[in-house]
C-alpha cells in the first residue's frame, strides 16, 4: 500500500507540533469524529516522543511518519533507525497503586494502546524500527429521508 501522506522529521521534540499537524489535516477520514482523531493526535505525539527520548536518546536520527486509509481504518506508520525496541511487548504498568510508589515511565505506550485499536510492531529489515498504529473509522450512518 502506498501512504496517502509522508513527512520526514528530525527526531527532535520541537518537531512534535508539525506531527500533530500533519496528523490532524490528512487523518481526514477521522474527521466526522472529532474524538477519534484527537485519540489518534495523541497516540502518535506519544509514540513520536518515545522514539525521540528512548529510541534516538538525544543522538541525530529521522522519524518517517505516513499515514494511508484503508479498509476502514486510519494507519499510521512510524519508522525510525534507533535501537530496536518492541513496545507492543512493553508490560503494562500498575496503574492501581498510588502514584508516589509507581516507577516512572510506561504510562506513554499504556496510553497509546488505548487510543487505538491496533498497534503492530516490525523490527526493520536492517535494524530500526516501525510501529503501526491503526484507528478504526466510523462513521455516522447516512440518513433518508
Amino acid at each position: 500500500m502506498s501512504a496517502d501522506a509522508f513527512l520526514r522529521i528530525s527526531a527532535d521534540l520541537g518537531n512534535l507540533d508539525v506531527v500533530r499537524r500533519f496528523v490532524r489535516e490528512n487523518a481526514a477520514g477521522l474527521g466526522q469524529n472529532p474524538d477519534a482523531l484527537q485519540a489518534l493526535i495523541q497516540a502518535v505525539d506519544e509514540s513520536v516522543t518515545n522514539i525521540i527520548v528512548h529510541g534516538y536518546r538525544g543522538q541525530p536520527g529521522s522519524i518517517e511518519i505516513s499515514l494511508e486509509e484503508a479498509e476502514g481504518c486510519m494507519v499510521i506508520r512510524l519508522r525510525d533507525e534507533a535501537p530496536t525496541f518492541d513496545p507492543t511487548a512493553a508490560p503494562s504498568p500498575d496503574v492501581t497503586s498510588p502514584l508516589e510508589q509507581r516507577p516512572l515511565g510506561g504510562l506513554g505506550i499504556h496510553l497509546t494502546r488505548h487510543m487505538v485499536d491496533e498497534l503492530i510492531y516490525c523490527p526493520g529489515p536492517a535494524g530500526g524500527n516501525e510501529l503501526r498504529l491503526v484507528k478504526r473509522i466510523s462513521r455516522p450512518p447516512d440518513r433518508e429521508g
